[in-house]
C-alpha cells in the first residue's frame, strides 16, 4: 500500500524484546505491523555508531591495517575502523581508532560521510574521515586486534577495491569517495 505520494508506508513497531547483548553488539526481535495489517518478528542487530579513517602518509599513498576477520574466514586490508565508545565523540574515536591501529594521529581529520551499513538487520550508522598530517602516536591495540600495516599508493588501493580485494564496506565507501574528489580537483 502507497500513501498518496507514493512512498510506501512505514512499518509500527508493537514490541520489542532483547534476545542477547555483549559489549559489541545487543540483538533484539520486535514483532511489527505491516503497512497490509499484518505482523511479522524483526530481528535487529543493535550496535554503537562505527568511524573509519583513510589515512594518508604522503599525497599519493595510504596506510592500510591488515587483519584476520572473524566472519569471512579471511585476512583483509583495510583502513582502520572501529566502534565509537559510549560518551565518545566522533572525531576522538576516529584519532583512538588511527592511534590503536595505524600507530598515528591525525593533525588534520575530514569528514566524507556518513551511511547506514546494512539497511536490513544491522542498526548501525558509520562516519568516514580522510585524515593527513600524520604523526606517530603508538597506543596498545585492542585486545582483539592482531594487526600488520602497510603503505598502499593510492590509485593502487582504488584498483585493489575495484578487484574485490577490499571487501570492507567502510574502506570501499572511503576510497571511492576520496577517488572521485581527487579526479574533481584541477591538475
Amino acid at each position: 500500500m502507497d500513501s498518496e505520494l507514493g512512498e510506501p508506508l512505514p512499518w509500527k513497531q508493537l514490541s520489542r524484546r532483547e534476545v542477547y547483548a555483549n559489549p559489541w553488539i545487543t540483538v533484539v526481535e520486535d514483532q511489527a505491523e505491516m503497512p497490509n495489517g499484518r505482523t511479522t518478528p524483526y530481528g535487529i542487530v543493535q550496535c554503537a555508531g562505527a568511524v573509519g579513517v583513510l589515512p594518508f602518509v604522503g599525497p599519493d599513498h595510504v596506510l592500510l591495517v591488515q587483519q584476520w576477520r572473524y566472519i569471512i574466514e579471511r585476512t583483509t586490508w583495510e583502513m582502520p575502523t572501529g566502534g565509537v565508545h559510549d560518551g565518545e565523540s566522533l572525531v576522538s574515536a576516529a584519532q583512538r581508532e588511527l592511534a590503536e591501529e595505524a600507530g598515528v594521529r591525525a593533525g588534520n581529520l575530514i569528514e566524507l560521510t556518513s551511511f547506514n551499513t546494512s539497511k536490513s538487520v544491522v542498526d548501525e550508522l558509520a562516519t568516514l574521515y580522510a585524515a593527513y598530517d600524520l604523526e606517530p602516536f603508538e597506543v596498545a591495540p585492542d585486545d582483539t586486534e592482531f594487526i600488520r600495516r602497510k603503505a598502499f599508493l593510492f590509485d593502487d588501493v582504488v584498483a585493489m577495491v575495484t578487484s574485490g580485494e577490499i571487501v570492507d564496506s567502510m574502506t570501499i565507501v572511503a576510497v571511492l569517495l576520496v577517488d572521485r574528489m581527487r579526479r574533481a580537483m584541477p591538475a
